[in-house]
């Protein structure tokens, strides 16, 4: 990671190398069961930053123009 990734980026990045991780690796079942705990708030917190950031860009176009 560079030090101009973004928190969304960081994120993301860590969330796709989870889901690559259990696609090829054989995790045992608690570490599956970690990873996916892991995975599940990462994208929570990526949909949360998205919200966020449609929030401004809402707020950016003025009145009305969401939607």
């Amino acid at each position: 990671m560079s030090d101009s990734s973004t928190p969304f980026d960081a994120k993301l990045a860590r969330l796709e190398a989870i889901v690559k991780q259990l696609e090829s690796a054989e995790p045992s079942l608690d570490e599956a069961v970690k990873l996916f705990k892991e995975g599940k708030a990462l994208a929570a917190d990526c949909e949360q930053l998205l919200k966020a950031s449609q929030e401004q860009i809402d707020a950016a176009m003025g009145p009305g123009a969401s939607g």
